[in-house]
């Protein structure tokens, strides 16, 4: 394969810092064109010594000084500022752009990347969630590949090589269920954060492993499967698998299934999408069967982890609904991590957004920033609400 230009956007996250690993391990497959940041001046720096990338960009204004100091004698340009990610992967030199950044922030500059004719990694899922419909439409326009990097929907997407004539009967996208699998309302009611980062089988950043508690993770992961792969809402099915080594499976309309499997390792998806179509070789520990004997299935408990419910019910209404349900859930996590709600407080505040929040059949790109901004503040009211409730509670 030809040696592939890269931009990674949020390159000091968890998505962005396995990515390097991938190229570092493949130096005559990728090159690293741009390198993203939001405040982690430190580990930029210093991925950027080792990778000497063409441009750099740091989204918090006030560690400009410190990037542009420990960066000083190289050639490295650097840039600042939300505008500035828009600006940079648009450029001639970068082939592929690793979208990695968390939450709605990742919308503007993918959006700049499908514009400019760049292959798109997305790792941000909340993109597709947001405005799915107009996000593929826009790539199907400019010829534009959305390489999927969550490991479910590479799976999918996996399954799907050499079935383009073959009609999808259903899918299914396995769940690990999560730390608190099989737990009732009344367990979750008193867990705290500390429990809720602890990830049975994946290591992740602390808004996706909190999605992953609450459910609502695989509740994204349906919304952007139905655009990605062009499905109904009925079409997609969810089932927890505590084990996360079989990553989704798609069944055909003749009743056979065809699954991905492997260890749960974000690199292996990571790689695929950066590689597409071709895989290359890793030194990845590999799967074997007697370490896992029994591998095991349960469906989802949809009425103690509403959010799952939630993201159902956004999808089948549709419109401007997920970009609601989207921001609502960023605002809900925030307040947990915080310690201002409880666990099951953020199902709450994701509803109630949802009911008040006009509805919207077909936005356009400046109805979803201006619902986002709106759901935000509603959110953001239910949480000072109910903060004072839980801080008295606790």
């Amino acid at each position: 394969m030809n040696k592939k230009n890269i931009a990674i956007l949020g390159a000091t996250g968890s998505v962005g810092t396995q990515a390097l690993d991938v190229v570092r391990a493949h130096p005559d497959a990728f090159h690293i064109t741009v390198l993203t940041a939001g405040s982690n001046a430190d580990l930029l720096i210093q991925q950027a010594l080792e990778f000497k990338p063409e441009s750099v960009v740091i989204s918090d204004e006030q560690q400009y000084q410190r990037v542009k100091q420990g960066l000083s004698g190289s050639s490295i340009e650097i840039l600042v500022g939300g505008e500035a990610l828009i600006e940079v992967v648009q450029r001639p030199k970068v082939d592929i752009v690793l979208t990695a950044l968390v939450g709605f922030a990742g919308l503007r500059p993918t959006v700049a990347a499908i514009k400019a004719g760049k292959d798109i990694a997305l790792a941000n899922k909340e993109t597709l969630v947001v405005a799915g419909e107009w996000i593929m439409a826009l790539a199907h326009e400019h010829h534009v590949n959305i390489l999927p990097v969550d490991s479910e929907h590479s799976a999918i997407f996996q399954c799907l090589a050499g079935e383009a004539d073959n009609s999808i009967e259903r899918i299914y996208l396995t769940a690990s269920g999560g730390p608190f699998r099989g737990k009732d309302k009344s367990f979750l009611a008193s867990v705290t954060k500390k429990e809720a980062l602890k990830h049975p089988n994946w290591i992740m950043g602390q808004k996706i492993t909190i999605d992953s508690a609450s459910l609502m993770n695989k509740g994204l992961e349906v919304i952007e499967a139905k655009w990605l792969f062009s499905l109904t809402v009925e079409q997609i099915k969810v089932v927890v698998h505590p084990q996360s080594i079989i990553h989704s499976l798609v069944q055909f309309q003749d009743g056979s299934l065809k699954a991905q499997m492997g260890l749960p390792d974000m690199k292996l998806p990571i790689q695929y999408a950066l590689s597409y179509p071709s895989r290359l070789p890793n030194a990845f520990v590999r799967f074997d069967f007697m370490d896992y004997p029994q591998l095991n299935f349960e469906q989802p408990d949809m009425e103690t982890f509403a959010n799952l419910a939630l993201a159902y019910k956004a999808l089948a209404v549709g419109g401007n609904m997920p970009c609601t349900l989207n921001a609502a859930n960023e605002i809900a996590v925030a307040a947990f991590l915080n310690d201002e709600v409880g666990f099951m407080e953020m199902s709450d505040i994701i509803g109630e957004t949802m009911a008040h929040i006009p509805f919207i059949e077909r936005p356009t790109l400046n109805d979803y920033m201006h619902v986002d901004e709106e759901a935000r503040k509603i959110a953001s009211k239910l949480v000072t609400k109910k903060k004072k409730v839980y801080q008295i509670e606790k």
